[in-house]
């Protein structure tokens, strides 16, 4: 039966996110990824809520806040998720990112990032390599495709049609060579139920800095 907190697979990402080491500095970082309109930000919040009521600090953030526009899954991305979260994060000092304004198709405002027992870093692209050194769980969130882009557009407008299908493209291209879905630690559904895994032989140990 699911607890108070939504679906059952929100829980068990908490009740492992606080068993495994913090490798973001003083910070559990976990990763949440997946396609877009998988479920991704809903889960994040399911999984704050369960952190909560066992007395973690959590600090969420979306990479919607972050992506430059619409083909911002690459380029300068990463960079600047490091340079603006996890490398203060992991040297103990608040984060402080630079927020992307839809509406205006330009970076915005800024916003703090308080150094927290957990860091929940939600959105495509968040479970690359380059973060496998410095999570401490990877997530996966899957659902249909044509789940996803009903979602999408119900929230975003029909207009918003071709983005998302340019968007579905980069992101097929971003998971295949990540191998994202089978480094993944945990893997939900789109109702938010855990996803047995078949084999963990290909999951790799974390190596590396992953930090510029």
């Amino acid at each position: 039966m699911p607890s108070s907190g939504g679906a059952p697979g929100a829980e068990a990402v908490a009740e492992r996110a606080l068993r495994e080491p913090s490798r973001l500095g003083p910070v559990r970082l976990v990763c949440i990824d997946g396609p877009a309109g998988s479920g991704k930000t809903t889960t994040a919040e399911r999984v704050r809520e369960h952190l909560i009521r066992r007395g973690a600090g959590v600090a969420v953030v979306h990479l919607d806040d972050l992506y430059d526009g619409w083909h911002g899954l690459e380029g300068t991305l990463w960079p600047r998720v490091v340079a603006q979260v996890l490398e203060p994060l992991r040297h103990g000092r608040a984060g402080r990112l630079q927020r992307y304004d839809w509406a205006a198709g330009a970076f915005a405002d800024w916003v703090d990032v308080p150094v927290e027992d957990v860091l929940l870093l939600e959105g495509c692209g968040s479970a690359r390599r380059d973060a496998d050194a410095v999570a401490s769980l990877r997530v996966w969130v899957e659902a249909p495709d044509a789940l996803r882009l009903e979602r999408g557009l119900a929230r975003d407008g029909e207009a918003a049609r071709v983005h998302w299908k340019a968007w579905m493209a980069d992101e097929r291209a971003h998971f295949a060579r990540e191998s994202t879905r089978e480094r993944a630690d945990l893997w939900l559904d789109a109702a938010g139920e855990v996803v047995p895994r078949t084999s963990d032989a290909d999951d790799p140990a974390p190596s590396g800095t992953g930090l510029a």
